[in-house]
């Protein structure tokens, strides 16, 4: 019999993540990440599996955080990152010879993203610093106690700030006004030289086939302080360091990859019609630049995964990639669900989908002849692994990572329904039953509701609802208006609209599950985290449906959401349509808080300290007005995290996360 899976199973999952195909496509190097059992610490490191059969086998292991596996040219040696001596630096490791890694930089700030020359004998990466660190300061990497005493002064010292982009939620406080930059290094190790300049960020490079430039993305000529999602696409002469603007669009660009010929950029973005509900594009354009090509204009679909899950760490891959005879470009994609990999004829601009089935793909990477493609992918019932896709032939899976622990613990498989919900859309959803379910039994139900709102709940392991379903409860989680996956109209239909056709999408889902006979409507409970934080208390007050509540990371107030999150003064624009000066009843309308005195349902409030994208005051102040009314209300907060800490937080706090969502829905429903 199979025991129920509980929160501390949590600390005995593993991550597949980042594979990175050999060039002759018979190997594939991936990062493996778990969680020390003594520190509760997540630990990464880089292992290699043959495709053909075998066991996988361990390849690095100097450091606490190792991944970012790219093969040489030749496949003979493969560099990655390692804290293993202290900030993070690239290291290679000669695949014949066996033996240490060899540490090939030193910079002061770290170094990432390592690409290799067509040649094999150099290597780009990117470095952060700023236009006044000294190329001296840059050389040396810092010792330990130099790292204490820059924590120390972050922390101590006054902040001038003259920029609205001052924070972020990934830096978790305050930015420190260095930039990514380009550099080039031999294989062998040596000097760096630096490819760009001036305040900007340089981002996703990429060699072209001749090897005497290098792509990338950047807002080098745009507005970087109040257009920050903004960027274009430059290349930059390696020998002499000449940059050249390639694109000049109204919108992101990013992730250029060179065709074969050399000839050709394609690259994901948008220009920005529907401003952050745009669907993402692949576009081509002439290395001469000139027009760009929106290669997926018939393609109703936005480039990219854009499922969630609380079952991923890390990232890597290829997000495109030409095929060998540049008569194709591949990609992701998310599809009603899905997210599978797709290719696009830059002549015809015909789309097929390659992978099919209920799946999450979350990273690809091809070998050299385009003919296998290596993928790291979950489904419902298990988190990620390894998968090789062949042409014509089913797909392989080549790992297993977590067998030991899916096997010996109960899983509730989802089912798709589809239902009818505002002005008659065809909305998607899933029901999951208790996993101790028995017929003529009646069970308390959660609904769960995404965050974005741009982003979709699919076909992937989520250790959260799994978590319900062994509590007793059944789970409800759909895709109202706003997510991906449904085409553009579907994406944008929220915008402006917050509270209104999703929030009857959401009701007409739990209408749908409530007429259900095992589930007992008299015990509903809500939750959501981001914007399905903020959906969690619009529902609260519009509705006494629901005998308990739990709001995560939450927004209740766009008022001041404009001026406290890193996103606020682009994202209330694009999303609410206003600003605090000249729209302050739409902003007031639109906000949760506006409606606490029709509020009874107990609801638990849990935030992360750091969290710069939804501040903690947006908690602080629902909480501080739901007491003041007399609600039962509870809140937790949690140090050091920000706002993914439910995906790659501290697992310590992961855990405690996990266990006040079970108590309090114990307690209140």
């Amino acid at each position: 019999m199979p025991r129920p899976l509980v929160k501390e199973d949590l600390l005995k999952l593993r991550f597949v993540s980042a594979p990175e195909l050999s060039p002759c496509g018979e190997r594939v190097a991936f990062v493996l990440t778990h969680i020390d059992e003594k520190t509760e610490e997540y630990r990464s490191y880089i292992y290699m599996q043959p495709v053909n059969g075998g066991a996988m086998h361990k390849l690095t292991g100097g450091g606490k955080i190792e991944n970012g596996p790219k093969f040489s040219p030749d496949g003979k040696k493969l560099a990655f990152v390692s804290d293993r001596s202290g900030d993070k630096q690239i290291f290679v490791l000669d695949l014949e010879l066996g033996g240490e890694a060899r540490q090939v930089t030193t910079m002061r700030f770290g170094a990432t993203s390592p690409t290799w020359s067509p040649d094999g004998r150099h290597l780009a990466f990117i470095s952060r610093f700023a236009q006044k660190d000294t190329a001296l300061d840059l050389e040396k990497a810092r010792s330990q106690q130099e790292r204490d005493e820059d924590d120390k002064k972050r922390h101590e010292e006054p902040k001038v700030i003259e920029l609205i982009k001052n924070k972020a939620d990934e830096a978790m406080g305050l930015l420190d006004m260095k930039h990514s930059h380009i550099w080039l290094i031999s294989a062998e190790g040596g000097k760096a030289r630096c490819l760009t300049n001036g305040d900007f960020e340089h981002v996703d490079p990429c060699w072209s086939p001749c090897g005497q430039d290098l792509a990338f993305a950047s807002n080098r000529d745009g507005d970087p302080e109040f257009k920050p999602y903004y960027a274009d696409i430059y290349t930059v002469r390696v020998a002499t360091g000449e940059i050249k603007r390639i694109t000049a669009t109204e919108g992101p660009s990013s992730s250029p990859i060179w065709s074969p010929d050399g000839r050709s950029i394609a690259y994901m973005g948008h220009t920005g019609e529907f401003y952050s509900a745009t669907l993402m594009r692949v576009w081509l354009i002439s290395t001469d630049g000139g027009v760009p090509v929106n290669l997926t204009a018939q393609f109703d679909r936005s480039v990219g995964d854009q499922t969630g899950s609380d079952t991923r760490y890390g990232g890597g891959g290829e997000a495109l990639f030409f095929s060998p005879d540049g008569a194709s470009i591949y990609f992701l994609a998310s599809d009603r669900g899905d997210t599978h990999v797709y290719h696009v004829s830059p002549k015809t601009h015909e789309v097929l989908q390659l992978t099919t089935g209920h799946m999450h793909v979350q990273s690809m990477s091809c070998s050299a002849d385009g003919k296998r493609i290596s993928l790291a992918a979950s489904a419902h019932l298990y988190p990620t692994d390894l998968f090789l896709w062949e042409h014509e032939r089913p797909l392989r899976r080549l790992t297993e990572v977590n067998q030991a622990l899916l096997s010996e613990v109960a899983l509730s498989e989802p089912d798709e329904f589809w239902f009818k919900g505002a002005e008659g859309w065809d909305i998607q959803g899933w029901l999951m039953k208790p996993t101790d379910f028995a017929p003529g039994q009646k069970y308390p139900l959660v609904l769960e509701i995404h965050g974005g709102p741009h982003t979709q709940y699919g076909c992937t392991f989520f250790m959260q609802f799994q978590l319900w379903a062994n509590a007793g409860y059944g789970v409800v989680f759909t895709n109202p208006r706003g997510s991906h996956g449904y085409g553009q109209v579907f994406a944008d239909a929220v915008r402006g609209d917050y509270g209104g056709g999703d929030y009857q999408d959401l009701m007409c889902a739990t209408d749908y599950a409530a007429k259900l006979p095992w589930v007992d409507s008299e015990r509903l409970g809500v939750t959501g985290g981001s914007y399905g934080g903020f959906m969690t208390n619009w529902i609260v007050g519009h509705t006494k449906r629901f005998k308990s509540a739990v709001t995560l990371r939450s927004i209740s107030n766009w008022l001041s959401f404009y001026g406290v999150s890193d996103i606020g003064y682009t994202f209330t624009e694009y999303e609410i349509l206003g600003n605090p000066w000249d729209n302050t009843e739409l902003l007031l309308k639109h906000s949760p808080i506006s409606y606490v005195k029709q509020i009874s349902t107990p609801i638990l409030i849990m935030h992360a300290e750091q969290d710069m994208r939804c501040p903690i005051e947006q908690g602080e102040q629902f909480y501080v007005y739901l007491k003041k009314l007399g609600v039962k209300t509870r809140m937790v907060r949690f140090p050091g995290a920000n706002h993914e800490l439910s995906r790659s937080g501290k697992p310590k706090l992961r855990l405690a996360r996990l266990g006040h969502l079970l108590e309090w829905f114990r307690e209140t429903l």
